[in-house]
Formats: structure tokens, sequence, C-alpha cells
């Protein structure tokens, strides 16, 4: 694996902190800033907004730039509002500081899958995914708890201030590292690429990913009040048990790169059975606090297991989008990341309490096995060998 691959994971944990963070700041920002807590959840909400819309069309507007160049006016972006988020005082700057910042996240994302997909080669798109999105799982495991601990001692702006250290040396080393020529450069042109998108596998496998990756951050996003009000924690181990869940992401990923290739089936119908019972179980015990820790870990496994696998199989449904691919999986991530935290902010909203956003979680897992099964009972139908026999 080219050792630039591993440099882009490392811009990316810059990012995947910023993304995530939120769910250890919550509370603060809320009473900062003067507004509820569903409102401060919508921060990730909208921050996943921009992903999905800048994910395609930030890799359209970049088709034409060397990647090298495109990769570094996206991350210097996202390091500038970031600076401008921790020094304002207005919730409203705050929202549209992570739009923009989403908006160069997923511009960064989506070229730095292309190439780290063409510079690993054809047969290993899940080992170079499973890099970038292990440098989202760190994030969590080191980013998000440190981002909470930071908030703890210093205020949430404090942690704001740290994703804009941390994006600085990841600046450097693209600009030395990363090649300014993509190894695929002679792509198809954008039209082409984006005609891709509508083949009924693709589409599947997108929705798939996005169902996933929304009761992933349904829940992930209120963790905090999650394992305070209900498991009965004390506010110092929501640093702890954000860094619980990151470590069982890591492991999930990195799973995930060793199957997704070559046995993605195997993978996904027992983990995917797996994580909705997981859901479940976290829904019954959530006031007992060791299993609370022991699900903690547990969901952040299986979750990123199967959703880094679907993201692969995103990347293989697209091999005709070579460079619009990655923005397919970005998106496809983050229309989860945007619903997720919106279904378990209007439970908690409705009165039904923390507990609530489980439940969610559960239920989005339930109908992704659902979509499944329609899904494949279809292509079934459409390639029944009596079918044809009858009509001759």
């Amino acid at each position: 694996m080219p050792f630039a691959i591993y440099l882009l994971g490392l811009a990316v944990f810059a990012q995947g902190t910023s993304e995530f963070m939120l769910s250890g700041l919550v509370p603060d920002i809320a009473g900062d800033l003067r507004v509820s807590v569903p409102a401060a959840g919508a921060l990730t909400s909208a921050f996943a907004v921009g992903m999905i819309i800048g994910a395609p069309l930030m890799a359209i507007l970049s088709l034409r730039w060397p990647r090298r160049r495109a990769l570094l006016v996206f991350l210097s972006t996202f390091m500038l509002v970031h600076v401008i988020g921790a020094v304002t005082t207005s919730f409203g700057v705050l929202l549209a500081t992570r739009v923009v910042g989403a908006l160069a996240n997923a511009g960064f994302l989506a070229v730095g899958l292309a190439t780290a997909t063409g510079m690993a080669g054809p047969n290993a798109k899940g080992r170079a995914a499973s890099v970038l999105l292990g440098g989202i799982t760190l994030a969590c495991i080191a980013g998000v708890p440190a981002g909470a601990v930071l908030g703890q001692l210093w205020g949430w702006r404090a942690a704001f201030w740290a994703v804009a250290v941390v994006s600085v040396p990841a600046i450097f080393a693209i600009l030395h590292s990363v090649p300014a020529v993509a190894p695929d450069a002679a792509v198809a042109g954008a039209r082409q690429e984006l005609r891709a998108l509508y083949r009924p596998r693709l589409i599947v496998t997108l929705l798939l990913a996005a169902l996933v990756n929304g009761a992933t951050f349904c829940t992930f996003t209120y963790l905090a009040p999650v394992i305070t009000d209900v498991s009965g924690y004390d506010q110092k181990w929501v640093p702890a048990l954000l860094a619980i869940f990151g470590l069982g992401s890591f492991v999930g990923v990195t799973v995930a790169g060793r199957m997704s290739d070559a046995q993605p089936m195997r993978l996904l119908v027992p983990g995917g059975l797996a994580l909705f019972v997981g859901w479940l179980l976290f829904t019954l015990t959530a006031d007992h606090a060791a299993a609370a820790f022991l699900l903690v870990f547990v969901q952040g496994t299986l979750s990123f297991a199967v959703g880094s696998t679907l993201i692969t199989r995103v990347l293989y449904a697209a091999g005709e989008a070579p460079s619009l691919g990655g923005s397919y999986a970005t998106a496809a991530l983050n229309v989860g990341a945007a619903v997720g935290p919106l279904l378990g902010g209007a439970v908690i909203g409705a009165g039904l309490g923390y507990r609530s956003p489980l439940w969610v979680s559960a239920l989005l897992v339930a109908l992704a096995f659902v979509t499944a099964g329609l899904a494949e009972a279809v292509r079934r139908a459409r390639t029944d060998p009596h079918r044809n026999v009858s009509t001759s």
C-alpha cells in the first residue's frame, strides 16, 4: 500500500474528528449558544447535508484539477472555517461554518477515495478505502474523546481550535507526498460517470449504506446523554466511552478491509443480523452500566464493519466512474449521517427520552434488511429461467 494513502488517512483523521466530536460537545454548545440540545445536535446533520451536496458537486468541479491541488484547496478551506467556528458567538454562523466545512470535507474525501483506490490498484479498493475510513475511526478513538476532554477543560471552542491545528501537518504531508497527477488521470467525462449512478445494483447498495450509517449516527450523536441519563455514568466517563466506541469502529474497519474485496457477503449477512440484534439489546439494557459499556464497543465494531463493506461495494459497483465513485460513497455515508441525528432528535424532542434513538437505530437496520430482501426478490424474478421458457 503506497505511503501517500496513509497520509490521506491523516487528513481524514482531522476531518473525522470535526464531524464526530459534537457527540461529546452538544450539551456545552447548547448551553453556551442558548439553543436546545436537539438544535445543537442538528449541527451534525448540517455537516452531513453539506457532505451529501458537496461530494458529487466538489468532485465534478475538481475533475480538471491535479488531485494534489484539489486536496490542498479542500483541506485549507476546512481548516479556515474551523478557526471561524472557534471564535464565533452566533449559532447561525457556527451552523454556516459546519456546512462550508462539510463541503470542503466532502470534496477532500471524494477526491481522496478516488486517489487512494487508483494508487492501490483495481483489486484492492477495500484495503485502500479501509485506510481512509480508518482515519475516521481513529478520530473516534482519539480525536473525539480528546475533543470531549478539551471541551470539559477549556470549553467546546478549544476542540475547534485543535482540529484546525491538526490539519496543518496534513497540508504539508499532502504537498510533499501525494502525486500532482493521479495514476488514472485519463478519466471519462462527468456526464458518462454520472450515468453510472442509475444502475440498480449501485442504487440499492447506496441505500443500504445510508440506512446502516443512519442507524449508527442516530445513536452516536446522542451517545453522551444516553450513557449519562440512561446508563447512569458520570459525565467524566463520556470521553472514555466515546473512545470505546471508536476502538470498536477501528476493529470493524480493519476487518472490513481484509474481507470486503473478496468475501463481502461473509461479513454483510451475519454482521448485519448481529448489528440489528445488538441495537435491540442496547435498547433493552441501556439502563445497566456494564451492558451499555460492552454494547458501545460491540455496536461500534459491527456498525463500521458492515458500513465499510457496503461503502467498498459502492466503489466496485461504480467501477465505470473512477473519479466520481468516491463521491457516491461519500454521499451514501452522509445521507445516513444527516437523517440519523434528525430522527434521533425528533424522537427525543417528542418526549420519548434518550433511550429512543436506540429504537430508531434498530428500525433502520431492519429496514435495510427489508430493502435488501426486496431487491434480491426483484433480481431473481427478472432472471427466473422459468419465466424465459414460458414466454418462448
